[in-house]
């Protein structure tokens, strides 16, 4: 099967619908460009773009409200938080890295800090 991302004017992802892989065979080998024609004759629109549940393209699965960055051809994910920055793999950051043990945190957008996670027995 085969995953598509409807985009609205400012590429940020609308829809994201499943198509069989038959939609896409162009003779012997799949072509994004036949599933998106497929996609505009079901649902109508213009801006479809092709997303792998398996993250084999485009960086990772596009998610309704994710932005398709077209100049590096990834789907990046919401920002999580006002703070952090995009870095240069299209992951966001914060402005601080987590701490490295094995303990869970949060991060706290008001003090801009890791808090840890604790759990009462």
């Amino acid at each position: 099967m085969a995953h598509f991302a409807k985009l609205d004017e400012n590429n940020i992802v609308t829809r994201v619908i499943v198509v069989h892989n038959n939609e896409l065979m162009d003779g012997e080998t799949e072509s994004e460009v036949k599933g998106v024609g497929f996609c505009v004759s079901l649902f109508g629109g213009t801006n479809w773009v092709q997303t792998s549940y398996n993250n084999n393209m485009r960086k990772q699965f596009a998610g309704t409200g994710f932005t398709y960055d077209d100049v590096n051809d990834v789907f990046v994910a919401p920002q999580p938080y006002p703070s952090w920055s995009l870095d240069e793999n299209h992951d966001w950051q914060a402005p601080i890295p987590m701490p490295e043990d094995d303990k869970q945190y949060s991060w706290n957008e008001e003090t801009q800090a890791w808090d840890e996670i604790t759990t009462e027995e």
